[in-house]
């Protein structure tokens, strides 16, 4: 007794005449139609555009982060008399060196006083300023002598009001 039985002649002929299954071709990541790569090209193109303009507002507005990384060392000098009134010397100048990086000098240059106050007012933008802070700014350059006299509450208030302009200012004319 021979426990395998005998191959089959016919199993035999079958099995030779088999082949490996046919797979379909593997799906080609290439759009099908016109319409998705005139998608991709739109896509691409608004991309290019937003970054191309936030790259220009950026350029735009280097001038706003020097001013205030100035005006961060400023404020961390303040805790001292000394540094405050180094700080309130230095405020004027930086915001003068502000505006006249985004306006014409022609335009800002001559400006003192109550001018430069009402110049600094009419282009605060979005910033809430009080007008004792514009008083600030157009009198203390004029009088460094009461900058003894400061203290360090006003002097606090007077830098955060110049932060406040100068990132919040509108260089529309």
């Amino acid at each position: 007794m021979d426990p395998t039985p005998a191959p089959d002649p016919m199993l035999d002929a079958t099995l030779r005449q088999m082949a490996d299954i046919a797979l379909p071709p593997a799906v080609s990541m290439m759009p099908a139609t016109w319409g998705w790569a005139a998608l991709l090209a739109a896509v691409v193109l608004v991309l290019a555009v937003v970054l191309r303009r936030r790259l220009r507002r950026r350029a735009l507005n280097r001038y706003r982060r020097e001013a205030l990384a100035e005006l961060s060392t400023l404020e961390k000098a303040i805790d001292t008399p000394a540094g405050r009134r180094h700080a309130l010397q230095s405020l004027p100048a930086l915001l003068k060196r502000t505006a006249l990086a985004a306006w014409q000098r022609e335009t800002v240059a001559s400006l003192s006083g109550e001018g430069w106050s009402d110049f600094l007012r009419a282009h605060a933008g979005t910033a809430r300023i009080d007008d004792e802070a514009y008083r600030f700014f157009a009198e203390i350059e004029y009088r460094p002598s009461d900058l003894a006299a400061t203290d360090e509450a006003r002097a606090r208030h007077s830098l955060a009001a110049a932060r406040q302009w100068i990132e919040a200012h509108d260089v529309r004319p």
